[in-house]
């Protein structure tokens, strides 16, 4: 299990004619409109998304006492491939991530699925993939026993760009295709692998996650963050399967 791939190789980036390979923007720009925020009650009320300069904006600033927050998409998704730019700042040391194939359970108040890390404090661990199941919670690429990881089992390439250098904004890929997963963070390939028998488990089947679920974007709990995300677009393989 390799961490690099040439990006040609990936067959999910290969374009396709096909009916059903049209992209859909899930941000017009100018709303949170499609998406809603999911959070335990006491966090109800408190603004940290919202839409600033074009951009989904995550601002936690001096706000450290929140449980998990998460802006959660209307849709959910099966097979997707999905392109989104990120933006962090230097002056932030807050974690955040991109959650796929997942599900908020307000009685819980916990949003189960697996999750590609977007952690400018420590950007070698962006497109590694951490599972936030319940039942789970740890990193599944690379597969490790629980949340500690050390920059020796990262990636061996990866590039990331801050908010001070050129425009800052980093572009993120995504894709599904049953147990497959592979996720690109500025032309790097940083995880392909097979989750079957963790997407596909017991706990993931209960929770009705790994398989299919709703995108949703993290604010850590207890964190001080300051992100941004735009260009958000997602298409989904031809009906009666194949590739894009």
């Amino acid at each position: 299990m390799g961490f690099m791939r040439p990006l040609a190789t990936l067959a999910f980036l290969a374009l396709g004619a096909a009916a059903g390979s049209d992209w859909q923007s899930l941000f017009d720009g100018k709303t949170l409109a499609g998406w809603h925020v999911a959070s335990r009650p006491e966090d109800e009320g408190k603004v940290f998304w919202q839409v600033r300069d074009g951009a989904i904006t995550c601002d936690s600033l001096g706000r450290p006492d929140h449980d998990y927050v998460w802006l959660v998409s209307e849709g959910e998704y099966g097979d997707f491939e999905l392109q989104l730019l990120a933006r962090g700042f230097r002056h932030s040391p807050g974690n955040s991530g991109v959650q796929f194939r997942s599900r908020y359970d307000r009685r819980a108040g916990w949003l189960d699925g697996p999750q590609v890390d977007v952690h400018p404090p420590a950007p070698w661990r962006t497109g590694l993939v951490y599972d936030e199941t319940r039942e789970t919670k740890r990193w599944i690429f690379p597969s490790l026993p629980d949340w500690r990881i050390d920059p020796l089992q990262g990636p061996r390439q990866w590039r990331w760009h801050q908010a001070d250098e050129g425009d800052g904004w980093n572009e993120i890929r995504v894709a599904c295709q049953g147990t497959r997963v592979t996720t690109v963070v500025n032309g790097v390939t940083i995880a392909d692998f097979d989750g079957a028998g963790v997407l596909d488990d017991d706990a993931h089947r209960r929770h009705d996650v790994g398989r299919k679920g709703h995108f949703a974007l993290q604010l850590h709990r207890g964190d001080e963050l300051l992100i941004q995300f735009r260009d958000i677009r997602v298409r989904v393989p031809p009906r009666g399967g194949g590739t894009w």
